[in-house]
């Protein structure tokens, strides 16, 4: 059974992929097929409830389960839509090889299954996402886009989205546009909901506590159109602690991206200025 935060979340990227369909994709209605097909799907809803069990219950980190590949899903979207709304090409449309609405099908099904890998382990979770997903992708993929003359278009969508589940802890190289805004779109999901489950269950101290912490103080994060560069992003929180998020999560992940020269980050404590980063 879904939450409450889960059909909330699922309903904005409901809202926000029909309005690119219907202004950004030509009417090709395949990324809104997408998000129809993986939101309805049972083993990646399995898949993503049984890795927030393993990253809360058993390691003690914050949510890596369905809300947060959601909330990386809406972040994902959301910058596209800025990028395309400043007439900036994705690597797809850049290199002739395919669509807006390939790259936008790329990112949700990237987004959606990018965590499948803390089902195993943290470490390396990026890896066994790949593995985990890439026959779900397969399978997805055929369904939506039946037929061998489709089958070039099936292949360039999931290898962009295999480049962003594969990259996005920025430990693996990665070069598209695409894979470059999975990587930032998951450093901005830090808000204190992702860290309240944790929170609440009585642990011994780890290492993981800083991240639960951190992501505790973050009160908002605010993605939208910049002014000297596309994308703005906004952090803002309760406490000095929240800095961690920024400077020890998310700027690494802007740096490893493609997509950094495209990004202002702006972060700090409520009621103070905010600093700049880039």
């Amino acid at each position: 059974m879904k939450t409450h935060k889960e059909q909330q979340v699922e309903e904005k990227i409901l809202k926000l992929a029909d309005e690119m369909v219907a202004k950004y994709t030509k009417n090709d209605e395949l990324p809104r097929q997408l998000v129809d097909m993986m939101l309805r799907n049972r083993e990646i809803k399995a898949i993503q409830d049984h890795a927030n069990s393993v990253s809360i219950t058993r390691i003690g980190l914050n949510d890596h389960g369905p809300v947060h590949m959601k909330k990386v899903c809406y972040n994902a979207i959301k910058m596209l839509k800025i990028l395309h709304d400043n007439g900036i090409e994705t690597s797809l449309e850049k290199e002739g090889v395919g669509s807006f609405a390939d790259s936008l099908s790329s990112v949700i099904i990237a987004s959606l299954l990018h965590d499948s890998g803390m089902t195993i382990a943290r470490k390396h979770h990026e890896l066994y996402s790949g593995i985990i997903s890439y026959s779900l992708i397969r399978e997805i993929l055929q369904d939506a886009l039946p037929g061998e003359e489709n089958t070039m278009r099936r292949t360039i969508i999931q290898s962009t989205a295999m480049e962003g589940i594969l990259g996005h802890m920025g430990s693996n190289p990665i070069h598209s546009l695409e894979a470059g805004v999975i990587l930032i779109a998951d450093g901005c999901d830090m808000t204190k909901g992702r860290a309240r489950i944790p929170l609440e269950i009585p642990t011994q101290p780890t290492e993981g506590d800083i991240h639960k912490y951190s992501a505790h103080s973050v009160e908002k994060v605010k993605i939208c159109k910049g002014e000297e560069r596309p994308i703005r992003i906004e952090i803002h929180m309760k406490s000095e602690v929240g800095f961690f998020q920024v400077e020890a999560v998310l700027i690494p992940k802007i740096t490893a991206s493609p997509a950094k020269h495209l990004i202002e980050l702006y972060a700090g404590v409520l009621g103070e200025e905010l600093k700049r980063y880039r």
